[in-house]
């Protein structure tokens, strides 16, 4: 078995793609402006990201389970996303997803892009209705941060051999942590506390601060 080399850890919502998913539900439901605002808070690091997932999910009470599949159809990766994949496999590396979104849906683009790692939150669903409550763990940015530690002591890693990337406040934590934090076309926040930046929607950006790093 080949020795990994490295592990990049990414947010998902505004990282991985370019929608924020939960966004994308609140619009089916007809609350997609008060769903926006809470997590533009949330994002900010204004609000405390639980009760602001408890909040939109809240309002996704009474769709049908099919809102997936009409969802998923409007989710579009960031550019180069399957690219960054495939070269960091190629150089050894693992990619893990973390996300304050959703299996549901995470769990098709992890399928569809080669991800080796999910940790996303369970939307509860009865009788093929959303019940407007979430179920188990809620990923919060403590729990982030622990994957990534937790992938990285799975692979026999320091943290010094680990990415981490996001966007929003709640991935500060992981983007602090890991040997190289990238905040990717981020709120002020992150911008301003991230070792380094990509501002443009361009995964594959990822590959030019590593190589510049390794140098």
């Amino acid at each position: 078995m080949t020795k990994t080399k490295g592990l990049l850890v990414m947010d998902v919502d505004s990282t991985l793609v370019q929608e924020e998913v939960i966004d994308l539900l609140g619009e089916e439901a007809g609350v997609g402006q008060q769903v926006a605002d809470i997590t533009e808070r949330a994002m900010r690091g204004e609000l405390d990201f639980r009760q602001a997932l408890e909040e939109r999910v809240a309002t996704l009470k009474g769709l049908p389970e099919s809102i997936f599949d009409k969802v998923y159809a409007r989710i579009h990766f960031n550019k180069n996303a399957k690219e960054l994949v495939a070269e960091l496999h190629a150089r050894g590396y693992k990619v893990g997803l973390v996300s304050g979104g959703f299996h549901e849906t995470v769990d098709r683009l992890a399928a569809e892009a080669g991800i080796d790692y999910v940790k996303a939150n369970h939307l509860e669903i009865k009788n093929g209705l959303l019940t407007g409550r979430t179920w188990g763990d809620i990923v919060t940015k403590e729990v982030k941060l622990q994957k990534l530690k937790d992938w990285a002591a799975e692979n026999g890693l320091d943290l010094l051999k680990t990415i981490a990337m996001g966007d929003g406040a709640n991935d500060l934590p992981m983007i602090q942590a890991a040997g190289i934090g990238i905040a990717f076309c981020a709120k002020p926040i992150v911008r301003q506390q991230a070792p380094y930046q990509i501002n443009e929607p361009d995964l594959y950006k990822v590959i030019e601060i590593l190589d510049e790093v390794k140098k």
